[in-house]
């Protein structure tokens, strides 16, 4: 099969990844093949490509974030059939018998993998998962669309349930891409307003295309204090001035796999009147299924733009330079 295949850590503006011929992926037992249509591209794919997360395996194929068919099916399986169209999200194993998934946290197993980290992902034509880790994608969402809500969405989702976002509430958002987008749609549905801070003038658009109630580029212009606040930029500074920000009692959710550091901070001035910061994990099976759920209820859609998939350097250059308006999308 064709894939794109990271050989080496390297800045992705050196294009590292290759299209090669690679071995298609056989189903073992309890797992189903997809014949990929699409796969999102995410900044965690970059931070793989770049070595912010350390690398545990090389060659790998990146990509979790993907769409496609079942075309074969390994002994055991009895979700899915030949044919159905089923999604790939970036956790794939956690071990079912420590503390943590005992109760309902499986986000945090100390035995998780990882789709595109561990085992080789969707930037390819195939790709195998465990059928418990896979989820069936509804008819309300054509595959490009699909493709962003199973990481972007996932991950979005579980930073608004951690950012304590009450009925109604105010929420500030702090960055504009794939995730906040679609946390956008899901805050206005349920009532809230919600604050946009990004420092791209194509996604300050969007945003205000979208229906944010105020849109600004610096966090020191947030007009009034918000209950909740997410940060999706991987950028530590943002933290004081988000915390700065919140009213007494409010939230702030880390939403990244990867922040540079974050400056000092003063209790009183940032933490003091129960202000609480609190980081974001990967997610729960449990949470991609409820996102999916929501997501084809209130009609959400992701704003994508599309590339072959031989043009994934590109579509990740575009990405970190913030020259995608949403969610970037592989077309395989």
């Amino acid at each position: 099969m064709k894939a794109m295949v990271l050989e080496r850590i390297a800045p992705i503006a050196s294009s590292p990844l290759r299209l090669s011929d690679w071995p298609e992926p056989q189903p073992q037992p309890g797992e189903v093949r997809l014949k990929v249509r699409c796969c999102g591209i995410c900044r965690t794919d970059l931070h793989v490509i770049e070595g912010e997360l350390p690398p545990l395996r090389l060659p790998i194929v990146p990509g979790h974030q993907i769409v496609g068919a079942v075309d074969a099916i390994g002994p055991s399986c009895t979700r899915f059939s030949v044919g159905q169209r089923v999604g790939i999200a970036w956790l794939r194993h956690t071990c079912g018998q420590c503390g943590f998934c005992l109760a309902g946290r499986e986000n945090l197993c100390e035995s998780s993998r990882f789709t595109g980290y561990h085992a080789d992902g969707g930037y390819a034509e195939y790709a195998a998962v465990p059928e418990a880790y896979a989820y069936a994608i509804p008819d309300a969402f054509d595959d490009a669309s699909a493709a962003p809500l199973l990481c972007a969405g996932i991950i979005g989702y579980r930073a608004l349930k951690r950012s304590n976002l009450p009925r109604g509430g105010t929420l500030a958002v702090y960055g504009f891409g794939s995730s906040a987008h679609v946390v956008l749609q899901i805050a206005k549905h349920r009532g809230s307003r919600v604050f946009v801070v990004t420092r791209g003038e194509s996604h300050r658009q969007l945003a205000r295309e979208m229906g944010a109630d105020w849109v600004g580029e610096n966090a020191v212009d947030v007009p009034e204090s918000a209950d909740s606040a997410i940060i999706f930029a991987p950028a530590g500074e943002l933290v004081p001035p988000a915390l700065r920000s919140l009213k007494k009692g409010g939230t702030l959710a880390l939403a990244g796999i990867y922040m540079t550091p974050v400056p000092g901070m003063d209790y009183e001035r940032h933490l003091f009147y129960e202000r609480n910061v609190c980081s974001v994990t990967a997610n729960t099976r449990e949470d991609g299924r409820e996102l999916l759920a929501e997501a084809a209820r209130i009609h959400l859609r992701p704003h994508t733009t599309v590339y072959p998939l031989g043009e994934a350097n590109r579509a990740l250059q575009d990405l970190k330079g913030d020259r995608i308006r949403g969610s970037g999308v592989l077309k395989v």
